[in-house]
């Protein structure tokens, strides 16, 4: 890594260094909110835009230097990863993502193969090259990937869902079943997420978009063995940023899970969420997405809020989950702005 990249204003806050300002980039950072990014995605489907490695790294690089964020994330998706794994994924026009062959029973888990040919990702190694070429020598690449308990979850209710029937009953019903299907993917995601950082990526996020579903002693049983083994296997080879969202009272066991970064959304303290990392961990987050449809006071009046929370040292500043597709671009270009004239007079 070079000595720019190192001493980039977000891995310095990743160290819980001091930094001139507080950084922040935003979840959703390439999105349909930008006119940049819906010039390119209007003439492609999501996933040729996905798949095709020049436009991932436009839209990335594009969104970086529009909003002037402090890092850029790869564009790509959670769930392509399942495909080689024996899933039939498809993204559906007005439904999402769709998985044909979800697991029906835990009999099935068996047909699941944990991926050993990653050259099925070139196309993503591809994009994370081409954006590390072209975006400022002190911006950071993020990878990232799905955390184990959300991507079974997809595998077994073949989308999203709102109660978890059949994942929750699977994982209750035949633990051999859960623990074989977790472990896989854990294998999986570490891998992949590997081979983003050689390609160039500097840190990863992990996102558990779906954990807040579970009880914590669910948590605690069924899913922070496999979300642990995954974030220390992973910090192996670049800083983790360990996000869980729609649960406060999973944050204490996503703490135990680890990261150098703890990721949290608006439900959660973010006094309470630097307590729990502690010295020398750093903590992300957490302004309500929705602030962003508001009047230019408000925004102002609620990022200040956040940056009295999360104090001078160890905060990356973002949302508390991605940018929705009608937010008004301006409000998120002025919030980056704001965060950092606020930023700096702390």
């Amino acid at each position: 890594m070079t000595s720019e990249l190192h001493n980039s204003r977000f891995l310095r806050a990743v160290r819980g260094e001091p930094t001139d300002t507080v950084p922040v980039w935003i979840m959703r950072q390439a999105g349909r909110y930008l006119p940049e990014y819906m010039a390119v995605r209007s003439k492609v489907t999501f996933m040729e835009l996905c798949k095709t490695p020049s436009l991932a790294a436009e839209v990335t690089v594009t969104a970086q230097q529009v909003l002037g964020v402090d890092a850029a994330i790869l564009f790509a998706d959670l769930l392509p990863i399942l495909q080689p794994m024996g899933f039939d994924l498809e993204y559906a026009k007005g439904e999402g993502p769709v998985i044909h062959n979800p697991l029906t029973s835990a009999a099935e888990v068996d047909r699941v193969r944990p991926i050993e040919d990653f050259s099925v990702f070139e196309y993503v190694y591809e994009a994370v090259r081409l954006i590390r070429r072209e975006l400022a020598p002190n911006i950071p690449l993020l990878g990232f990937a799905g955390a184990p308990f959300t991507l079974a979850s997809y595998a077994i209710e073949g989308g999203g869902s709102k109660n978890y029937i059949r994942t929750k009953t699977l994982m209750w019903t035949d633990r051999g079943a859960w623990d074989a299907l977790l472990s896989r993917l854990v294998t999986s995601v570490v891998g992949y997420l590997q081979k983003q950082v050689e390609n160039g990526c500097q840190a990863v996020q992990i996102f558990d978009s779906w954990a807040g579903c579970l009880s914590p002693a669910d948590y605690r049983e069924f899913v922070l063995p496999h979300t642990k083994r995954l974030v220390a296997e992973a910090s192996r080879f670049a800083p983790v940023i360990n996000f869980l969202t729609g649960n406060p009272a999973l944050t204490p066991l996503q703490n135990e899970a680890g990261g150098q970064v703890l990721g949290v959304d608006w439900r959660v303290p973010l006094r309470e969420a630097k307590s729990l990392a502690g010295e020398g961990r750093a903590v992300q987050g957490n302004l309500d997405p929705i602030v962003l449809y508001a009047d230019q006071g408000t925004i102002r009046s609620r990022a200040a809020a956040v940056l009295d929370e999360g104090g001078r040292r160890g905060h990356i500043f973002n949302l508390g989950h991605g940018v929705l597709p009608d937010v008004p671009h301006q409000n998120v270009k002025d919030l980056v702005k704001m965060v950092h004239d606020l930023g700096m007079a702390r």
